[in-house]
């Protein structure tokens, strides 16, 4: 199980960056990405302290990724939010998708796609568009694990079988409880109709490979 999707004390997460690297640790996991939520205010915040942890990755004897979850940022300032992201130092880049449980804007998906991102999160009711852009730009759609996002895991896995665009399972997790191990994390998978789980962890394994070149 890798997990690229996970926020901390400097969003609304609930643990310190070592402690979510013990807890995932415990859990079997191995590499996970911290990847607060962020936009202009703050992104630079949030990369100055994460970025510090890397001073000492190797102590913690999993892998660590650094980033940011760009949330809420109007569609048409998702690329200016992006630059400035790696700018600042991001390893991985997600935006904060459609998801049906948020009042997210509308074109937020489009607009994310044809940017710099690594990975579209809780994309909710993708359409055409969106999913064949995902596919030529590359950007790997996300199935949640967690309460609410998942609910359209189901229409996200099925249009990946349809427009071929990559999906990478995470958890979004805020709290101790939302760390799941691999076993859990297949059960998620195959609850949106996937049976080939192993495809879905090695696509997390390429992006964590690309990063840590």
């Amino acid at each position: 199980m890798i997990d690229l999707h996970v926020h901390s004390v400097f969003s609304d997460g609930e643990l310190l960056p070592s402690e979510i690297a013990r807890r995932m640790a415990e859990k079997g996991v191995e590499a996970f990405a911290i990847t607060d939520h962020a936009d202009f205010t703050n992104i630079r915040f949030i990369l100055e302290n994460l970025l510090k942890i890397l001073e000492f990755k190797d102590a913690y004897e999993i892998e660590i990724l650094v980033g940011i979850e760009i949330t809420h940022v109007p569609p048409r300032l998702i690329g200016r939010a992006v630059e400035l992201a790696l700018k600042e130092g991001a390893e991985i880049i997600l935006v904060h998708g459609e998801t049906i449980v948020e009042p997210v804007k509308e074109g937020t998906n489009y607009s994310a796609v044809q940017e710099e991102i690594d990975i579209l999160a809780h994309p909710g009711i993708i359409d055409e568009k969106t999913a064949e852009m995902a596919r030529d730009n590359e950007v790997f759609l996300e199935l949640s694990a967690r309460k609410g996002h998942c609910l359209a895991n189901g229409h996200i896995a099925k249009m990946a079988e349809i427009y071929g665009y990559e999906l990478v399972i995470n958890t979004d997790a805020h709290s101790p409880s939302d760390i799941i191990s691999k076993r859990e994390a297949e059960d998620v998978i195959k609850g949106a109709g996937i049976e080939n789980t192993i495809e879905i962890f090695e696509n997390s394994r390429k992006i964590v490979r690309a990063k840590k070149r």
